[in-house]
C-alpha cells in the first residue's frame, strides 16, 4: 500500500487545526503530503515539527511523520501537479453570521491558475450547502491549462478540538460527497488505509451532514442547560436528570452534560451559518436552530448575572476566573464563555485574576485587563470569588475552602469548606 500511497500526490492547503490534523494523519496512514500555507513564519515552524496549534498527540506525529509531511508557501508548484487537494482553509462568521469563503474562493482560483494534471479537488472546509457546486464552476471555467480533468468532491470533517487526532484516526465514519466516478474512486485509494466505515453520497448531502450534525450537537446542549435552569426553579437536580435520561440508548450521554454554553470555532459559526443559509437564501426559518443560539448567547452570562443579584456590583471587589479555552485540551479561546464573562466583570469594575494550563498565551492577545497566575491554586488564592469555566482536571481538583464558588461545568470535586457553592442545575 505504501508504494501506491507514494505515487498519489496530496497537497492539503490551510495549516489550522483542519489542515494540519488532516495531513499529519494522512501520512500516518502512509501518505506523502505537502502542506501549504501563505504564512512564512508558520511555515518555519511546522519544518522544525513544532506544532502551531495545542492538540494532544498531533506533535507526536508530525515528528514520526516527517520524512511523509512537506511544508512550503509555494501553493504554484504545490497544486501544478497533485493528484489530491484538500481545501482546509478557515471559514470564520461574518458580521451578518455568514461564513466567509474568502480564503476557500482563494485557493480555487489559485489550483485554476496552476493545475497541470486531472486533479480531484476535495473541500474539507465547512462550507454552505452549494459552495462545492461553485468551486468546481469556478476552476473548470478559469483552468489555465487546456484538457485538464477536475472534479470537486466535499469530505467534512467532523473532529473535535482536544481530540482531533483521534477523532481522525478512528472516525466513526467518512463522509465522501462526490458527483462522477473519478471523484468516488480517488477518494476511495485515498481512504482505504484508514479501514474506516465510508459514506458515500452527493455533495450537498455531505455538505448538509456536516451542518446537520454540529448543529444538532449545539441544540443538545442548549436544550439541557434549559432543563438545567429549569431544575433550579422547580428544586430538581440535573445531575440526577441527566443520569435518568442518558441511559435511555436513544437519548445517550453525550453532550447531556449542563453548563455556561458551548463555545469554539465550530458550533456558533456553524449554527448561524445554517440558519442564515435557510432564511436570507431559501426563505425558511430554521427555529430549533435560533432557539439553540438564543439559549447559548444567555448561557454564557448566566453566572455573571447570578453573582451579580447576589453580591452586588463588582467594583473593586477581587475575582478569579479559572479555565480561559471554551474547552479542555486544547488552547483555542474563540467564542469561549470566559471571554463573555471577563468583559462583563471588567466593565462592572472587577480586579480580574486568571488561569488556564495551555490557553493564556492566547488569552494577552485579547487585550483583556487581567492579571495571570502559573497555578490554579495560585489565582484561586487571590480572591474570594471564583468562576469555573473549564473543567480542566486541575480545576475539578483544586482547593476552594473559603470562597464562593460560581461552577459553569459542574466540575468541582473537593467542595469541602466552601463559603458557599452554585452550580448549573441546582448540582450538589
Amino acid at each position: 500500500m505504501e508504494e501506491e500511497n507514494e505515487q498519489m500526490k496530496i497537497t492539503i492547503a490551510g495549516t489550522g487545526y483542519v489542515g494540519l490534523v488532516t495531513a499529519v494523519c494522512l501520512a500516518e496512514k502512509g501518505h506523502f503530503v505537502t502542506c501549504v500555507d501563505v504564512d512564512e513564519k508558520k511555515v518555519e515552524t511546522l519544518r522544525k515539527n513544532i506544532s502551531p496549534i495545542y492538540e494532544p498527540g498531533l506533535q507526536e506525529l508530525m515528528v514520526k511523520n516527517e520524512h511523509r509531511l512537506t511544508y512550503t508557501t509555494d501553493y504554484k508548484k504545490a497544486y501544478s501537479d497533485a493528484d489530491v487537494i484538500f481545501i482546509g482553509v478557515g471559514t470564520p462568521e461574518q458580521e451578518d453570521g455568514t461564513a466567509n469563503l474568502s480564503f476557500v474562493r482563494a485557493v480555487a482560483r489559485q489550483i485554476a491558475e496552476n493545475v497541470t494534471r486531472d486533479c480531484v479537488v476535495v473541500v474539507k472546509s465547512t462550507v454552505p450547502i452549494g459552495t462545492n457546486d461553485e468551486v468546481e464552476d469556478y476552476i473548470k471555467t478559469n483552468l489555465k491549462k487546456s484538457g485538464v480533468k477536475i472534479s470537486v468532491a466535499s469530505n467534512p470533517e467532523f473532529l473535535a478540538q482536544g481530540n482531533a487526532v483521534k477523532d481522525t484516526l478512528h472516525a466513526k465514519r467518512i463522509v465522501l460527497g462526490v458527483e462522477d466516478d473519478f471523484a468516488k474512486e480517488t477518494l476511495l485509494a485515498v481512504y482505504e488505509p484508514f479501514e474506516l466505515p465510508m459514506v458515500v453520497m452527493n455533495r450537498r448531502s455531505a455538505e448538509m451532514t456536516k451542518y446537520a450534525s454540529n448543529d444538532f450537537l449545539a441544540l443538545k446542549i442548549s436544550y439541557i442547560n434549559e432543563i438545567a435552569n429549569l431544575c433550579e426553579l422547580v428544586g430538581a437536580n440535573i445531575k440526577d436528570v441527566t443520569k435518568g435520561m442518558s441511559l435511555d440508548p436513544r437519548i445517550g450521554d453525550k453532550f447531556l452534560h449542563a453548563g455556561i454554553g458551548y463555545g469554539g470555532s465550530c458550533f456558533p459559526k456553524d449554527t448561524k451559518a445554517l440558519y442564515h443559509l435557510a432564511q436570507n437564501k431559501y426563505g425558511y426559518e430554521m427555529k430549533t436552530i435560533k432557539a439553540a443560539i438564543d439559549v447559548n448567547a444567555l448561557q454564557k452570562t448566566k453566572l455573571f448575572y447570578e453573582a451579580r443579584k447576589s453580591l452586588g456590583r463588582f467594583d473593586g471587589k477581587n475575582v478569579t476566573v479559572l479555565g480561559l479555552t471554551f474547552k479542555p485540551n486544547t488552547d483555542d479561546l474563540r467564542e469561549a464563555p470566559s471571554l463573555d464573562l471577563i468583559k462583563l466583570l471588567e466593565k462592572d469594575g472587577a480586579i480580574i485574576h486568571a488561569y488556564d494550563p495551555v490557553g493564556m498565551n492566547n488569552f494577552k492577545k485579547t487585550g483583556l485587563e487581567v492579571k495571570l497566575y502559573e497555578t490554579a491554586q495560585k489565582a484561586i488564592e487571590q480572591s474570594e470569588i471564583v468562576f469555573v469555566l473549564t473543567e480542566w482536571e486541575e480545576i475539578a481538583e483544586a482547593d476552594y475552602q473559603n470562597k464562593i464558588v460560581y461552577d459553569g461545568r459542574n466540575c468541582v470535586k473537593n467542595k469541602k469548606g466552601i463559603i458557599k457553592y452554585i452550580p448549573i442545575g441546582n448540582y450538589k
